[in-house]
């Protein structure tokens, strides 16, 4: 993997919930520390061929933290650490074991679409947080 000095989350851009996610991280994160890229961007796609994950199917986002990357309950939990307000003290469920965390979360994944709903492409931010955006 090439050196990322950057707090990235890769996000599936057509998923309501992810881009609600987003949109809540930004809120939260007061000093810019977080950029984005959808998981089907050219940046997202470059990304999981590089580290030999699925281009297709989405079923975690990526939290890449200068040079490591997390998945699934892993990554949302390394996440919230770093954002302002007491969602840092979520950090606290790392102590299950990952397994347990990852069955929960791929609940949420596995039925995002049907919960939440879909969108025919990628949204495009408003230009106020764009260049917090990747290609």
């Amino acid at each position: 993997m090439k050196p990322i000095n950057e707090n990235i989350v890769l996000f599936d851009g057509v998923c309501n919930l992810c881009n609600e996610t987003v949109r809540f991280i930004i809120k939260r994160d007061p000093n810019a520390k977080f950029k984005f890229a959808s998981l089907q961007s050219e940046f997202g796609q470059s990304f999981l061929k590089e580290v030999d994950l699925p281009t297709m199917d989405f079923d975690s986002f990526v939290y890449i933290k200068d040079d490591r990357y997390f998945l699934k309950s892993s990554a949302a939990l390394h996440l919230v650490k770093e954002l302002t307000g007491f969602w840092k003290l979520l950090y606290i469920f790392i102590i299950l074991p990952r397994p347990v965390r990852d069955l929960a979360y791929s609940v949420i994944a596995k039925t995002r679409y049907q919960l939440f709903g879909k969108q025919e492409r990628c949204e495009i931010p408003t230009s106020d947080i764009r260049r917090r955006f990747l290609g």
